[in-house]
């Protein structure tokens, strides 16, 4: 008999007692599509308990060989990558927006945002809505005197490291003062853990602002806004916009690219790859044969059958190129050297 457990932010999949358990951990903004593809991985006997726990968070554990595999929404830096204990693959799982959300009482409109003015009020350079550079990009809204509240990520975040990339992007300023980084330090504001931290902050707080996955913005109904993207249209978060980020970039060998401020007119700017990362060579910590084959077979799934439950939970799926690229990574993966 299987059972299916929701434990907090883990989802925890049980069945016989002869089947492989995976286990996995990291970003909280793949948390929810991961939940069902694990679900629906499980009921061909092998189990995956996935902990949400940030991207930083996930990446320590598979340093510390605790766990199968880590997911991120940004690669591991390369610095870092030098002190793992082996070599680390890395390929594309899945692919979201991060949305800039908000709670402006009497303000139901979807408010349009460009680099500058998202860069500005992070800063804590802009810090009233009615200011007259937001008033100028959303001409007839009634912005109200109101102070804003930035609210953020207070744990190793992917999704950090992704609007963090933007901003770096689209701000001189920006990228001189705070840069890029799955951890920054931020020039102001109120610092929450995980997505689901910073959307009940948001939720909450009225005046408040914050970035967090479109699926959290649209289960909790909390109001997001358009970007401006490089051609100047302001593109509203949706998967046709991530699908738009993704169509003009090719997949390098290793995997990884950022589709922040990416080209094409219809283009979402602030789209995002989540990356699932593994050791090539299985054969540590008395890991078996076995174990490496059933990590194999679910990465697999998860880059191609497990895609078919992406849009329903408001994810883009992966383009073709880029599950080839990933399938690709995955077989190269190895025990004792060997390939299997």
């Amino acid at each position: 008999m299987k059972k299916t457990l929701i434990l907090g932010a883990a989802l925890v999949l049980t069945t016989t007692a002869s089947a492989a358990s995976l286990t996995g951990s990291g970003s909280s903004f793949v948390y929810p599509l991961f939940t069902k593809v694990f679900s629906e991985y499980g009921k061909s006997g092998d189990t995956v308990n996935y902990q949400s726990v940030g991207s930083g968070a996930g990446q320590k554990a598979l340093k510390d060989r605790v766990v199968d595999f880590a997911a991120t929404d940004v690669p591991i830096p390369d610095a870092d990558v030098a002190g793992y204990p082996g070599k680390v693959l890395t390929i594309p799982a899945a692919m979201g927006a991060v949305v800039i959300s908000y709670n402006i009482p009497g303000v139901d409109e979807n408010l349009k945002f460009n680099g500058k003015i998202l860069a500005d009020i992070f800063l804590g350079k802009t810090r009233l809505w009615n200011d007259a550079a937001i008033a100028k990009l959303n001409p007839g809204v009634k912005l109200p005197a109101l102070p804003i509240t930035v609210a953020h990520r207070s744990d190793g975040s992917g999704t950090t490291g992704v609007f963090t990339d933007y901003l770096s992007k689209v701000s001189s300023e920006w990228k001189t003062k705070v840069g890029s980084a799955t951890a920054v330090q931020w020039p102001t504001g109120i610092g929450a853990k995980g997505t689901d931290g910073v959307s009940g902050v948001v939720k909450s707080t009225p005046g408040s602002i914050g970035y967090i996955e479109l699926t959290y913005a649209l289960n909790n109904k909390i109001d997001f806004g358009l970007v401006q993207n490089r051609t100047g249209a302001f593109i509203k978060p949706t998967i046709a916009g991530v699908q738009a980020a993704a169509a003009n970039v090719v997949i390098p060998t290793s995997g990884i690219i950022s589709l922040t401020n990416a080209a094409g007119a219809a283009t979402y700017p602030i789209s995002t790859f989540t990356y699932a990362v593994f050791y090539q060579d299985q054969s540590y910590s008395g890991r078996s044969a076995a174990q490496a084959a059933a990590l194999k077979k679910m990465l697999t799934y998860t880059v191609t059958t497990g895609q078919n439950y992406s849009e329903p939970l408001y994810y883009a799926p992966l383009p073709s190129a880029a599950q080839s690229r990933a399938r690709a990574i995955i077989s190269s993966m190895t025990f004792g050297g060997k390939s299997f």
